[in-house]
């Protein structure tokens, strides 16, 4: 029974990793072709808007500056791509190192869940005061303090 568990976890890491390649070489291709795009639209909107402030058409300044615009929604979807391929890289790391953990949404919400019942039990909770001559510990301390 336990082998048969193992062989479907195995299975699963596989197609993971398979799919995760998939999308990561979408991404790359994706990506050289949105840098491409970017830098001519940003060159043909500073070209665009440089003449026309010379030649004072000030119609032509606005299709220069909204080539800008446009150029700068491309990088933006540009560095969201690369985002997106960092995080895939890291779960097929994690998957050849064997650290890999399936984190779909239904285990998400799972885990929101029982952060909000844990969140909600702890205000429940009556504070309790420390005695005076209790020994101090570590837990008092934040975790975030530089002291540590």
């Amino acid at each position: 029974m336990q082998s048969q568990i193992d062989d479907i976890l195995n299975q699963n890491k596989v197609d993971d990793l398979k799919r995760f390649l998939a999308k990561r070489q979408c991404l790359n291709k994706t990506n050289v072709c949105l840098n491409y795009m970017f830098h001519f639209i940003q060159s043909a909107g500073i070209f665009t808007t440089t003449l026309a402030a010379g030649y004072n058409i000030k119609e032509l300044v606005w299709g220069g500056i909204a080539l800008n615009i446009v150029a700068s929604l491309i990088n933006i979807f540009e560095q969201t791509n690369n985002t997106l391929s960092k995080r895939l890289m890291k779960d097929i790391v994690a998957i050849k190192q064997g650290k890999y953990v399936d984190e779909g949404l239904a285990v998400e919400a799972d885990k929101n869940q029982a952060e909000k019942n844990a969140e909600n039990a702890q205000s429940s909770k009556v504070p309790v005061e420390p005695e005076a001559d209790a020994k101090p510990n570590n837990l008092s301390v934040p975790l975030l303090d530089s002291s540590v």
